[in-house]
C-alpha cells in the first residue's frame, strides 16, 4: 500500500514525530507503510505507564487520523480495524489510569463549587507567567498549548450529535464563538496562530508535536477520546465545563503576562477574547449540564470523571512546566523548530 494523505492546498498535515517506545514505534511503522496493520498489538502490556510518553503519543497519533491527517499517512487507515483495535486498547489503559487517580463519585456540585471561587494566590503556570515569568517561558507555554489551540473546538464538535436539549444548544453556541461566528479571521485557532507569529514561532498545524511531552498530550487525548465515544458523552461534557469554568481567570492572567513582557498584541487579543467569551460560555454550559443531568441522572458519575480527570491532567501539565522552569531548564522535549516562512 502506498501511503497517501489527501489534504487541500491550504491544509498542512502534522509531521510524524519520533517514536517514544514500542507502542508508538509499531504504530508509526504501520502508518508509514513499513509494517502491515495486522502486526499491531491489541492491548497495552501490563506495567506500561498509561500516562507516559509511549502510550500518550501512540494515542495522539491514532486520534490525529480523525483530524487533519498525518504527513505521508494513508487516509484509509482512519477506520482500519487493526488501528482501531490498538486505539481501543490504549483508551482502556488511559481510562483505567484516570479512574484510579481521581476520587470519583456522583456529586457534580461538590467538584464544581470550589472552582467558582478564585484563590487569592495560585500556583499554576498562568500565575507564574503573570507575576514573574520570563519571555522564553511564555513562548514555551504557547508551544505546549498549540497542540490543542490550533484545533480548538474540534474535539467538542464530535459531541454535539450525541447530545440533546439545552446542553446541545449550549455546545453549539460555544462552538460558534470558537469558530469565529462565521468569520474565519475570528476563529480562536486563527487568533492563536497570530499570537504564535507575534512570538516568532512556527504556527503550522502540528509543527511542535515532537516537542510536547506526555503531560501536554494527555489533556487533548482526553478531549478526543470523550468526543469520539457516545458512551463517554458525560465525560466530554464534564471536561468542557471544567475548561470553561477555569478559562476566564486564567486567560486574564495570561493577557497580563503578554502585556508585562511586551510580547505583542496577538496574545492579549487571544486571551482577552477568552476572558469575555468564556465567562458567558461557563453560564451556558452549566445551565445545559443541569438540564442534562435532570434528564439523564445516570450520567453523573461520568460528568464527575470528566471534571476530575480534566483537573488532574491540567495539574500534571502545570507541575511539569513549573518543575522544569524552577530548575532553570526547558519544559519542552527539544528546541523548537524555526518558522517555515
Amino acid at each position: 500500500m502506498t501511503p497517501t494523505t489527501t489534504v487541500g492546498p491550504d491544509l498542512v498535515a502534522a509531521p510524524l514525530p519520533a517514536p517514544r517506545g514500542p507502542l508508538s514505534e509499531q504504530l508509526q511503522a504501520v502508518l508509514t507503510g513499513a509494517r502491515p496493520t495486522g502486526s499491531l498489538p491489541a492491548a497495552v502490556p501490563v506495567g506500561v505507564d498509561a500516562l507516559g510518553e509511549d502510550v500518550q503519543l501512540a494515542l495522539y497519533l491514532a486520534y490525529e487520523l480523525h483530524y487533519r491527517a498525518l504527513a505521508g499517512v494513508d487516509d484509509g487507515l482512519e477506520w482500519d480495524p487493526d488501528v482501531l483495535r490498538l486505539r481501543r486498547g490504549l483508551e482502556r489503559a488511559f481510562l483505567a489510569a484516570l479512574r484510579e487517580q481521581v476520587p470519583g463519585g456522583e456529586d457534580v456540585d461538590a467538584v464544581l463549587e470550589p472552582l467558582l471561587l478564585e484563590p487569592v494566590r495560585g500556583t499554576g503556570p498562568s500565575w507564574h507567567l503573570a507575576d514573574r515569568g520570563e519571555l522564553w517561558q511564555l513562548r514555551e507555554y504557547v508551544l505546549h498549548r498549540s497542540i490543542y489551540h490550533l484545533k480548538e473546538g474540534d474535539p467538542q464538535a464530535w459531541v454535539v450529535p450525541r447530545l440533546d436539549g439545552p446542553v446541545k444548544s449550549a455546545f453549539v453556541a460555544v462552538l460558534n464563538d470558537e469558530y469565529g461566528g462565521g468569520r474565519a479571521e475570528r476563529m480562536h485557532a486563527e487568533l492563536f496562530a497570530g499570537m504564535m507569529r507575534d512570538l516568532g514561532l512556527d504556527d503550522a498545524y502540528g509543527a511542535h508535536l515532537s516537542l510536547a511531552p506526555a503531560e501536554t498530550l494527555a489533556p487533548v487525548n482526553l478531549m478526543s477520546m470523550a468526543g469520539l465515544h457516545r458512551s463517554l458523552r458525560g465525560v466530554a461534557v464534564g471536561q468542557f465545563v471544567m475548561v470553561e469554568v477555569t478559562s476566564s481567570p486564567g486567560s486574564r492572567r495570561l493577557s497580563c503576562a503578554f502585556d508585562r513582557l511586551g510580547a505583542g498584541p496577538g496574545g492579549q487579543r487571544f486571551y482577552d477574547e477568552h476572558v469575555e467569551a468564556d465567562a458567558v460560555h461557563e453560564q451556558l454550559l452549566r445551565a445545559g449540564l443541569r438540564e442534562m443531568l435532570a434528564r439523564e441522572p445516570d450520567l453523573r458519575a461520568d460528568v464527575v470523571l470528566g471534571l476530575q480527570a480534566s483537573l488532574l491532567l491540567e495539574e500534571r501539565f502545570g507541575d511539569t512546566l513549573l518543575r522544569a522552569w524552577g530548575e532553570g531548564r526547558s519544559s519542552l522535549r527539544a528546541a523548537p523548530r524555526r518558522p517555515r516562512r
